[in-house]
């Protein structure tokens, strides 16, 4: 029998705020352990929590990026439970009335003919402060508590149980990825942890309740996420069809052995004890601070992808693609800005192949790029008033690249470059070639079309790639008619 898959996602994504949530220390990443936890994140007696109004403000933004209601007034509870490291035993947290609620995202699942469109529909997403951390290594078998992360700003992301696969989870997740750091309220740095999701999985047979789900935490990457959801779904599939129930539980991925293992038992919201923070006043989000957030918004990646389309004439994937970051679309829209509309296709084909390619050969970030969008939209300009070649281009580039030089024109001076467009130059090495292969004019004029190409291959070589091979295919086809 079949099976139908549920999923729902809970993201942290951590807030790039300059301090903590509560606290004024610091958030940088990679300081040693214990140097950024002050009085308040390691909870001495007497303290009493302030919150970032930087914080609030990423939850505005997520909040209108997603169309989703915020809420004039939103309550901070506490969360009950004890670990090593939360040294207040309880996290301070939302939980009844949550800063954002309702929205959604679209996403594009599946690429080419296959591909299509879902709408996942978020339940919440609220504010709370981030755990320590507990170190398990180096320590002669004991464990260390490092509590810089303590007190860290975190928005909770959660979705309803929309997904089916672990092919849309992966897809959702990547589409919340560039919203939030498109929007620049999380960095996304997923091995830093800023970025990490919990996978509720459970299976059913069709038209069934929904059966009872296993939580997967803390999945730090994307390739992690598809395959632990993979491993779920065919385990609890296997137990329910050898006889056994589904125990509701928290588990966690071993990426090692790509399997599941079981944690704990999974909480309820009981099981923690939720009641309002008596420490911090209710939220309030009055209507003027929205409108001033709104103001500041960049243009939504749904939105430049639709005017990509529009305006510069790209396919729905060119315009998804080149929008996949801020940095990316930014730099293609400088390089169409300088190259001009009518070369906006060629300027996304270089974003996108070679200049991607190179990129992530060198596991470097376009805002890091080596060429400057004004440079690569003057070697596309180059190849589309034909003064160079699409094959001699790739030298520019890599000349560009290298820092060689500072633009295409230099470049192409410097190195002879130019393409010859002149029938007055080609002809003769046209007749040279032609005299040179009798047999390969004789096997065009058998009907041998591959010869064709073997005399155009000739005709490049002799002028070292520089005529241009529109021109070379004309004046042969001439001749050999």
């Amino acid at each position: 029998m079949t099976w139908e898959v549920v999923i729902g996602l809970e993201t942290h994504a951590q807030l790039q705020t300059k301090s903590k949530i509560f606290s004024g220390a610091s958030t940088a990443f990679g300081a040693e352990p214990n140097r950024q936890a002050c009085a308040v994140d390691i909870a001495l007696p007497g303290v009493l929590p302030v919150l970032n109004r930087e914080a609030v403000v990423c939850a505005i933004k997520f909040g209108l990026a997603i169309g989703a209601e915020i809420a004039p007034r939103s309550i901070f509870a506490r969360k009950n439970y004890f670990y090593p490291d939360l040294p207040k035993g309880y996290q301070i947290s939302q939980f009844e009335i949550p800063v954002v609620s309702g929205g959604g995202l679209t996403i594009t699942v599946g690429a080419g003919e296959t591909a299509y469109e879902k709408f996942v529909h978020l339940t919440r997403a609220h504010l709370e402060e981030d755990a320590g951390k507990s170190l398990h290594e180096d320590f002669h078998g004991k464990t260390g508590i490092d509590l810089n992360r303590a007190g860290t700003p975190l928005l909770e992301i959660v979705t309803e149980p929309d997904m089916c696969s672990s092919t849309e989870a992966v897809a959702y997740a990547k589409a919340l990825h560039s919203l939030v750091t498109w929007i620049g309220i999380c960095d996304g740095n997923m091995q830093e942890g800023s970025f990490r999701c919990d996978a509720n999985v459970s299976v059913r047979r069709p038209g069934a309740p929904l059966g009872t789900r296993r939580e997967i935490k803390n999945l730090n990457s994307f390739r992690f996420l598809q395959q632990a959801i993979d491993y779920e779904i065919q385990w609890q599939i296997n137990e329910i069809e050898e006889g056994r129930k589904i125990q509701q539980a928290t588990v966690l991925f071993d990426p090692d052995t790509g399997e599941t293992r079981s944690m704990r038992s999974k909480e309820d919201a009981h099981d923690y004890r939720y009641f309002p923070d008596p420490d911090l006043l209710p939220l309030e989000i009055k209507a003027d601070w929205i409108a001033e957030v709104k103001a500041g918004l960049p243009e939504l990646p749904q939105a430049m992808q639709a005017r990509f389309q529009s305006d510069y004439g790209l396919s729905a994937y060119d315009a998804a693609t080149l929008a996949v970051t801020r940095s990316s679309a930014q730099f293609f829209e400088e390089t169409v800005n300088v190259a001009g509309k009518e070369n906006a296709k060629a300027c996304a084909n270089w974003v996108m192949g070679e200049l991607a390619a190179r990129l992530n050969r060198d596991e470097k970030d376009i805002s890091a790029s080596p060429i400057a969008a004004a440079q690569l939209a003057g070697m596309v300009k180059r190849i589309a008033d034909g003064t160079l070649s699409s094959k001699l281009a790739k030298e520019v580039f890599e000349a560009l690249w290298s820092g060689e030089g500072q633009d295409a024109d230099a470049i192409i001076e410097a190195r002879g470059l130019k393409q010859v467009s002149d029938a007055s130059a080609i002809e003769p090495i046209i007749d040279e070639v032609l005299a040179a292969n009798p047999k390969s004019v004789e096997e065009f004029r058998a009907g041998k079309d591959k010869a064709f190409n073997a005399l155009v291959g000739q005709i490049m070589k002799a002028t070292k790639g520089k005529a241009n091979p529109q021109q070379v295919n004309e004046l042969l086809k001439r001749k050999l008619s």
